[in-house]
């Protein structure tokens, strides 16, 4: 069987895409049908996120073991027909670190595999994919956001290192008899 996946980029406009895709595929398949349906550059770092009924969080499944004791569960671990048991079952995709794209992802149909299709498949398409991974609210205002956040700390940081570094350093030259000293002797000579 092949299950129908409807992919809901989580911004303010109406983008979506709908993947076709074995029940016997893995969420890593999953994961690159997506990637591949909105255009998503690189190796980046994505996770899916299980959801009951109620969307409560069951399980989280990440590209990479990032356990401890490296026995952790990954996406090719996850069978579709596991992370999907019925129409109507929804899941959560997060791909990236620092621009985060968020997408949800609803199990629609359930048909028959057709022949000579390599699944899995984009089959159709709505709305256009942003260049930037749109915030939470949105817009792809969130990077700006964060540099003017990050910029502001490391201004209190520098000035904080700075008087810490001008103390130090006038303290051992009181200490250490640096200073006039030797100007003073090359000057006897």
């Amino acid at each position: 069987m092949v299950y129908k996946v409807r992919v809901i980029l989580d911004s303010k406009d109406s983008i979506f895409r709908d993947i076709e895709i074995k029940e016997k595929q893995t969420l890593w398949n999953l994961h690159l049908g997506i990637k591949s349906a909105f255009s998503l550059q690189g190796d980046d770092l994505s996770m899916f996120t299980l959801l009951d009924e109620e969307g409560i969080e069951l399980k989280s499944v990440p590209l990479e073991d990032m356990s401890d004791d490296g026995d952790g569960e990954i996406m090719s671990d996850v069978y579709l027909m596991e992370a999907f048991q019925k129409v109507g079952d929804k899941i959560q995709f997060q791909y990236g670190l620092i621009d985060l794209w968020e997408f949800f992802c609803e199990l629609v149909e359930i048909i028959d595999e057709k022949p000579a299709v390599n699944y899995p498949i984009t089959v159709f398409r709505f709305g256009n994919v942003p260049l930037k991974a749109p915030g939470k609210s949105g817009g792809s205002g969130k990077s700006v956001m964060a540099a003017a956040f990050l910029d502001d700390d490391f201004t209190d940081l520098d000035s904080d290192f700075k008087e810490d570094f001008d103390d130090e350093f006038a303290d051992d030259e009181e200490d250490d008899g640096y200073g006039d000293d030797f100007v003073d002797e090359a000057d006897e000579d």
